[in-house]
């Protein structure tokens, strides 16, 4: 136990202190181009689902009419 706690505070944070001066933060134009680019690619993406959903369910619907069920 006291060999975890020495090797906590004299290997593991100062390890930690050194990889957190190294982190760079997104500026705000960087972060309003990146939420930009997520909420354009999510509509992207709904649009692609909801046209395969409508063909699917056509397809399925015209299925259903060809078999007479």
């Amino acid at each position: 136990m006291i060999d975890k706690l020495k090797y906590f505070f004299k290997e593991f944070l100062p390890e930690v202190r050194g990889e957190w001066k190294k982190v760079t933060r997104p500026n705000r134009r960087e972060v309003i181009q990146t939420t930009g680019v997520v909420v354009l690619t999510s509509f992207i993406f709904a649009l692609y689902l909801w046209v395969a959903d409508l063909v699917i369910r056509w397809a399925y619907e015209g299925m259903f009419k060809v078999l007479g069920l």
